[in-house]
């Protein structure tokens, strides 16, 4: 198996709930995938279905050309890394390690060199006399993973496997399982709800949201080109900046006004919106799209009085109250400011997303 494909999967439990609708997803061989979303989207519910803990329902799941709805977990050539770790506080590394093998009956010799082979990759050699408990988080999340990687399957699963480390240690794992991931050439599908964790990762993500695929591309495809105001929302940090307003004519082109706010709309958006004057619209800026040193021309400019200053170690965020809402703003740590003063931003029009205000999609691309 290499490759995962969903052909329509829905999954309904027996009170009514449905947890998937209709999925559609091809999962490429080799690639890292990443579905993320909100608690309840059905990430998790997707990642279960792979592994054969969740029964579909609805539709087809294959494994290359073989259809899996009814083939037991223990016959799936996939192995799973929970959030929670799931070691046995009573066995050494090593044993935590190799027990799998052991289940499956393999040879000692076998089971030897995976394990010894597993723990050097990832580093763990010194520990594996060690018990659970005389390990750190990101020590006993190494286990796990080296516990998944000498079975040598064909897809490894990862559900929210670096929710329970320290932000620090998070974005080192990150970076290690991004190497993994590289060293086997196998398929990674992972499950998180950390943006930060998606962008980084990935090779394409899919954004769900109550079970519902809202988007599934590159990360910078997904950041830069949102489809719609929930998948520009999930991704940036601080979030990505909304103002709902009205499109109207201007002159040869094409402006976005809400109260005493007009921002010229640069050509590609005013093609799409051009002959839908009047129309209600949201505008996204997101944060970093901000630039307090360039000289605007008329109709870009944000005008606005400070209401926060957040300093954030090379960077400082500001909330600036802009016709009547709070806008945030990432802006250089040389800036000073202070709480209560006018300042004003050029916007980097170039950036700007624009949306239809009753259904949230893109008016853009």
């Amino acid at each position: 198996m290499a490759r995962i494909r969903f052909a329509g999967v829905g999954k309904q439990y027996p009170n009514g709930f449905v947890a998937l609708d209709r999925l559609d997803l091809d999962i490429r061989d080799r690639e890292f995938l990443v579905l993320l979303g909100p608690s309840g989207c059905g990430k998790s519910t997707t990642l279960n279905m792979i592994a054969g803990l969740e029964d579909v329902t609805e539709g087809n799941l294959y494994f290359d050309d073989a259809v899996m709805n009814a083939v037991p977990p223990h016959r799936r050539d996939v192995a799973m890394v929970f959030q929670s770790y799931a070691l046995y506080p009573h066995k050494s590394v090593y044993e935590n390690i190799a027990f799998g093998l052991r289940m499956r009956k393999h040879a000692p010799s076998e089971i030897d060199r995976r394990v010894r082979d597993a723990a050097r990759k990832l580093e763990i050699e010194p520990l594996l006399e060690r018990r659970p408990n005389q390990l750190s988080g990101g020590q006993r999340q190494r286990v796990a993973l080296g516990r998944a990687m000498v079975r040598q399957p064909a897809a490894f699963l990862m559900d929210e496997p670096l929710s329970n480390l320290d932000a620090a240690l998070r974005i080192s794992m990150r970076a290690e399982l991004k190497q993994l991931h590289q060293t086997m050439q196998t398929t990674f599908v992972y499950v998180t709800h950390d943006q930060a964790e998606a962008l980084t990762l990935a090779d394409r993500i899919v954004v769900m949201r109550e079970g519902v695929v809202q988007q599934t591309g590159l990360p910078d495809e997904i950041y830069e080109q949102p489809r719609n105001m929930f998948v520009a929302s999930f991704l940036g940090n601080p979030p990505i900046n909304f103002l709902e307003g009205k499109v109207r004519p201007d002159g040869d082109g094409v402006c976005f006004e809400r109260g005493a706010l007009s921002l010229v709309l640069p050509p590609h958006i005013a093609r799409k919106v051009g002959s839908d004057a009047g129309r209600d619209v949201v505008l996204g800026i997101r944060p970093e799209d901000v630039d307090e040193h360039s000289v605007p021309r008329d109709g870009e400019v944000l005008h606005g009085r400070i209401a926060s200053v957040l300093p954030v170690g090379s960077d400082q965020f500001l909330g600036v109250e802009v016709d009547g809402k709070q806008l945030f703003f990432r802006v250089g740590k040389e800036l000073h400011h202070r709480e209560g003063e006018n300042v004003a931003l050029s916007v980097n029009v170039n950036r700007l997303h624009l949306f239809d205000k009753a259904s949230g999609k893109t008016l853009v691309w």
